[in-house]
């Protein structure tokens, strides 16, 4: 089965939020390990089951997430 997305978190701009975990409808985000600011950081928890709609992204106030949608193995 071809990835339908890819979800990329830069996780020093993470502030432990936990909005991508709440919004994301697929359960591919996580609040995981711990952060140098001392709060839980998001992790990518199920990359195979991450659509790529973007969701997550656009529920980040930090701008820590970067999410790529794929059709026919290619990147939109």
């Amino acid at each position: 089965m071809a990835k339908k997305g890819e979800i990329i978190i830069e996780e020093s701009f993470c502030k432990g939020c936990g909005l991508c975990e709440l919004f994301c409808n697929k359960k591919s985000i996580s609040m995981g390990k711990i952060g140098p600011g001392g709060f839980p950081i998001a992790q990518i928890s199920d990359p195979e089951t991450c659509n790529g709609c973007g969701t997550c992204g656009f529920m980040c106030p930090d701008m820590a997430i970067e999410v790529y949608k794929y059709v026919d193995g290619r990147s939109l």
